[in-house]
């Protein structure tokens, strides 16, 4: 059981969305939190709805992607909030299309902020936790596309697939240092995460995708408007985190999907009988699921 009142958090796109919903429920869990976005607007509109609160929260101007100004931030939130020891890696982007038409500035934006934004929080936040040896919980926002492919989400789900590995490789690591790891993993979430397009940086424009084109956001609206509210969402995190839970999966609309690739893919898996060099692999201790530790699920 993990316990989270009294400790810090520090939750990366804390602005918006599905961060800020984190960001609210863990508050009034009884955490110290820190929201930190690139968008000041989104900073603002926030502090206004803590204002008058009485809870502990504070607002972190940061690019993920910026490790120097990471650190520096990491130096502030604890220097007035205490020791950090519950990450939120929530910031993400994304933009969709076919494969065939990406360019490389597509992917690299999309990755650098999905992927090495995770990435740089884990490097900066978590030789801390170690050192000061009081344990704490890494929450790695993915997305439901780290278990399904769909046509014309090509960047993204590469992105969110790789934090599944990142994830259950780290719940496996720092299990001895009584660090926790869950990965959460949203369908459709009432957000405005099809405006990421206007935080992308100058250097990475070149796209084969859309723009800030007002139909196509109008549309994309459209599409998750009717998604579970983040601070529902989060309140799964509460629940998931207080549990040690690796997967953190709250829309049940996605079991079947689940069930026929998982099926798919145990079909493909040979089996022992078919294999005359397996016993030898086995006997040898050579990695396989037989070796692997177990984490919580």
């Amino acid at each position: 059981m993990t316990q989270v009142a009294g400790r810090t958090a520090f939750i990366t796109g804390g602005g918006s969305g599905v961060a800020l919903g984190q960001a609210k429920v863990f508050a009034q869990a009884g955490c110290k939190v820190a929201i930190a976005d690139i968008r000041q607007d989104h900073l603002d509109e926030a502090m206004a709805w803590f204002a008058g609160r009485e809870l502990a929260v504070m607002a972190v101007k940061l690019d993920v992607t910026d490790r120097a100004a990471y650190a520096r931030a990491a130096d502030d939130v604890e220097a007035k909030l205490g020791p950090v020891e519950l990450l939120f890696n929530t910031a993400g982007v994304s933009i969709f299309g076919p494969l065939q038409n990406a360019t490389y500035d597509d992917w690299d934006w999309q990755l650098d902020v999905n992927l090495k934004g995770v990435i740089n929080g884990i490097q900066t936040f978590v030789p801390r936790m170690i050192e000061r040896g009081k344990g704490g919980h890494i929450v790695n926002t993915a997305s439901m596309s780290a278990f399904v492919a769909l046509k014309g989400t090509g960047i993204y789900c590469t992105s969110k697939m790789a934090i599944r590995g990142l994830s259950e490789c780290l719940a496996l690591d720092l299990a001895d240092h009584g660090i926790g790891v869950s990965m959460l993993c949203p369908g459709a979430v009432n957000t405005n995460i099809h405006e990421a397009v206007l935080t992308r940086p100058a250097h990475q424009q070149n796209s084969g995708y859309y723009g800030a084109d007002p139909e196509m956001m109008a549309h994309l609206k459209r599409v998750i408007a009717v998604g579970m509210e983040p601070e529902v969402l989060a309140q799964y995190v509460l629940k998931g985190v207080e549990a040690n839970q690796l997967y953190i999966l709250p829309y049940p609309e996605f079991r079947g999907t689940l069930e026929e690739i998982h099926g798919r893919v145990m079909a493909a898996v040979a089996r022992p009988e078919d294999d005359p060099d397996y016993e030898k692999r086995v006997a040898h201790g050579v990695p396989g699921g037989e070796k692997r530790e177990k984490v919580d699920s």
